[in-house]
């Protein structure tokens, strides 16, 4: 993939108005308050944060994956509100669907209460609206505007009109993984797909009252996408209104492309493709075959138009042949980009550079308590977390690498269980089973029931000691992740864990090694727009760099695990892999070096480490290679110098 970089505003003013201008302009859509979302990370941390942050405008996401959890958190709200609560338990039928329409209705009653609130506007309450405000860029026309309107008297009832016309709340979205779709069963009899936990997850969010988005993400599912034609509020009408709009988290270009036509062909419109670091991120890492953020978000950039226009002219030739209304207008179109962003330059420069419509800001958030749910010892692990607290691991029993902090509490009551001679959990919640090895129906590979099968079997298998250890740390090291990604979210609410335990797992991307401090909603805002700097050490890399280099460790580990005996086939990907990075090497090189006005302070820090990452990637291409030809005559090629 070799990508032109075109398109480029030869001189960048980082100019905030120029971010809210194209904004409030996208689509004759409502004005946006502002420019970063904050994404879904884990399941508990971010479950109830649009309760806390849509009041300011700000976009969240809620993780659908655990109806038990959101069931206990909405007693715990009602409780606290007052509002009668009658439980939904296991008995009901269709249970999980209705724990996520109930929970979700109530978050968007109070958010929208809380707003509402906020709106009514006195003398006294003027604090909160500036409390708005001065969280906004520093440019803000809504700013500009309400500083005109007050600048020689403050009239009530025209400050009241004026704020009920332009605030916004933040969206209340919601996120499926949508792999996570197991099949459910009463009786041991086995429930009709539409039972399946992805799609009782989708059904819960359509029949809610929310009007917002659905977050795909974790790949294409084309059960579950079809599923999505039989609810109504995913389909334009002839205004091109969308109740609920579909979001695709994705890694690339291509599988962008792949999935809005095969959604189009159903006759539903992809509003947002929002663009994930295939590495550099927090969560499960989904990485790319060496393809890097940079040249991805041009290609999305260049092609843009051609995406829109490809991708309607299906979706109004399936809704003609569906009998339905066609807009009278083309449907807006938003990309957006998330993963190891951290300063306020690479926020402007990727915004402003890729023509995107908002950055996903996800790790540095977990050390802000007003927003998400991080229990005490979590977080000060978090704060004092360095480069090597945060590494890829093999924890996850979907089998994908996962983004992991050492030493959190679930991995320690995990090493405890081990030493007890009882690996595995109790798997209270069965969300993650995926394995038929050894039983009939799936189990989860972190349960102590898969654990103890396949240690019997690796017992009877013969190996030495050093490869029997190695084979028993692999089964041991997976943890129970549908839990311990939502523990936390009971601690900080002071609700009883006893099912769960009070193991906690979270998954920090690697920009969390450069925030320690604990900060407040305004800090960190204040940090994304550039009038204060969160971030606590000198010797932080560019975000792309630092993508770079976790690629080629990446890539350094997949040579390792196949320098024994490497197949054709896994040869032919390494040298694919390692010819997509340096290309992406390339593509930096060039763009960095005809820059002018932007990462002026750190330009020569970004070319020495591309200058560093050609050189390590140019050994590993030679190392790949002669494996290659001495396992498989693969004929030897070599990576193109950068022009």
């Amino acid at each position: 993939m070799v990508i032109a970089d075109i398109g480029w505003i030869p001189k960048i003013v980082y100019s905030q108005t120029l971010i809210i201008r194209e904004l409030e302009g996208n689509n004759g859509n409502m004005t946006k308050t502002h420019s970063f979302h904050i994404p879904v990370m884990g399941i508990g941390f971010t479950v109830d944060t649009p309760l806390k942050v849509s009041q300011y405008g700000i976009d969240s996401v809620i993780s659908l994956v655990d109806d038990i959890l959101l069931e206990k958190l909405r007693k715990m709200y009602c409780d606290k509100f007052e509002i009668p609560y009658n439980e939904i338990t296991e008995k009901t039928e269709d249970f999980r669907a209705k724990r996520i329409t109930s929970y979700l209705n109530l978050m968007n009653n109070l958010a929208k209460k809380k707003f509402e609130k906020l709106k009514k506007v006195t003398i006294e309450k003027g604090n909160k609206i500036k409390e708005y405000l001065n969280m906004l860029p520093d440019s803000s026309s809504i700013n500009q505007k309400f500083n005109r309107l007050t600048a020689e008297y403050f009239d009530l009832n025209e400050v009241g009109n004026w704020i009920k016309d332009n605030l916004s709340m933040g969206s209340i979205d919601v996120n499926i993984m949508t792999k996570i779709d197991k099949g459910n069963y009463i009786n041991d009899e086995k429930l009709p797909i539409k039972y399946n936990d992805a799609h009782a997850a989708l059904r819960g969010y359509a029949n809610s009252d929310l009007k917002s988005s659905i977050i795909l993400s974790a790949g294409m599912n084309p059960r579950l996408y079809s599923y999505l034609e039989q609810f109504e509020d995913f389909h334009p009408d002839k205004n091109g209104e969308l109740k609920k709009k579909i979001v695709l988290k994705v890694s690339d270009y291509r599988s962008a492309l792949i999935q809005g036509k095969f959604l189009a062909k159903k006759g539903l419109w992809v509003s947002e493709y929002r663009v994930e670091s295939g590495l550099n991120c927090g969560g499960h890492a989904f990485a790319t075959d060496g393809y890097l953020l940079g040249p991805i978000l041009a290609e999305f950039r260049d092609n843009r138009k051609e995406l829109m226009k490809l991708i309607y002219e299906i979706l109004v030739q399936a809704l003609s042949n569906k009998n339905r209304s066609i807009p009278e207008k083309k449907l807006p179109l938003k990309i957006t980009a998330q993963g190891g962003v951290g300063t306020a330059e690479e926020h402007q420069f990727l915004i402003e550079h890729y023509q995107l419509d908002s950055i996903g800001w996800g790790s540095p958030f977990l050390l802000v308590p007003e927003v998400t749910n991080v229990d005490k010892p979590t977080m000060n692990k978090l704060r004092e977390a360095k480069e090597d607290d945060l590494y890829l691991s093999n924890i996850s029993p979907l089998g994908v690498p996962f983004n992991n902090l050492k030493g959190n509490s679930k991995d320690l009551a995990k090493l405890s269980f081990i030493a007890k001679g009882k690996p595995g959990s109790p798997c209270p919640k069965k969300y993650l089973v995926s394995n038929k090895e050894f039983t009939e129906n799936k189990i989860c590979t972190a349960s102590r029931q898969y654990q103890h099968l396949k240690i019997k079997k690796l017992d009877n298998e013969g190996l030495s000691s050093d490869e029997y250890q190695n084979k028993f740390k692999k089964i041991v090291d997976k943890s129970c992740l549908c839990v311990g990604l939502g523990t936390s979210a009971l601690l900080v609410n002071q609700i009883d864990t006893k099912a769960e335990g009070d193991g906690v797992s979270i998954c920090p991307g690697p920009n969390m090694a450069y925030f320690s401090k604990i900060m407040s909603l305004k800090e960190i805002t204040d940090h994304i727009y550039g009038r204060a700097n969160m971030i606590t050490r000198t010797d932080r890399p560019n975000m792309f760099i630092k993508e770079l280099k976790i690629y080629i460790d990446f890539l350094k580990n997949k040579i390792e695990k196949t320098k024994v005996s490497m197949t054709k086939k896994q040869g032919k990907y390494l040298l694919t892999f390692a010819k997509n990075l340096n290309e992406g090497i390339n593509y930096y090189y060039s763009l960095f070096t005809d820059l002018k006005e932007v990462f002026e302070d750190t330009k020569s820090s970004i070319l020495s480490g591309l200058d560093d990452s050609k050189k390590t990637l140019h050994l590993l291409y030679s190392e790949i290679k002669n494996l290659s030809v001495t396992e498989n005559r693969i004929k030897p090629g070599g990576l193109h110098e950068k022009s």
